[in-house]
């Protein structure tokens, strides 16, 4: 297990070297923290940190990080020094990296309207007004759910899928050809084998 924060301290820290600082809010870690936490639990059947994340008025909230940012408000965080960074292993360091790959272009309002529309924290917000103020944690077993979906998505949106994908289709339908069927499940470790 990891500090939410030490993840947090990590996309800031990424966010300044990749020239997007102004977008690196405290509204926009927690949506990241929360897909961090979504897809660890898909992959490895295990939360990444132990602090829970509540389904707040705008989305999904890691309290001790949101407090710990609090006095930015909506403001662009810190630069976090490579001095606060810890060491992460590789398989966790490679899950921030998709991370940033995947939602870190994204504003903070796009991410927070996104998990709006997601049924883990619609769920945790169920029977609650909408400007209703809620502690309520969001349940790793639906974390887990949205992280596989995450997960699909992500795959089906890189590109070395959208181009081989319907080749392997014209392939399965055409007569004379040597079929060597994927299997169900197998198209994620596949894409990562044409990509070693």
């Amino acid at each position: 297990m990891v500090s939410p924060l030490a993840v947090a301290r990590y996309f800031i820290f990424r966010a300044y070297e990749d020239g997007r600082e102004s977008l690196m809010t405290n509204m926009k870690v927690q949506k990241l923290l929360y897909y961090t936490q979504s897809l660890h639990l898909a992959l490895f059947d295990e939360p990444l940190f132990d602090d829970e994340i509540q389904a707040w008025r705008y989305g999904p909230v890691c309290p001790p990080v949101y407090y710990s940012y609090r006095e930015y408000e909506s403001r662009q965080l810190p630069k976090t020094t490579r001095n606060e960074l810890i060491h992460f292993p590789e398989e966790t360091q490679d899950l921030l990296e998709e991370i940033l790959s995947f939602f870190g272009e994204h504003h903070a309002y796009y991410l927070s309207e996104m998990t709006h529309l997601e049924f883990p924290w619609q769920k945790a917000r169920d029977g609650l007004q909408a400007d209703e103020i809620s502690k309520k944690p969001i349940l790793h077993s639906d974390m887990k759910m949205l992280g596989q979906e995450k997960l699909d998505e992500m795959e089906r949106s890189h590109p070395v899928y959208q181009k081989v994908v319907p080749l392997l289709l014209k392939d399965a339908f055409l007569e004379n050809t040597p079929k060597s069927y994927i299997k169900q499940g197998e198209v994620h470790d596949w894409l990562n084998a044409l990509l070693a």
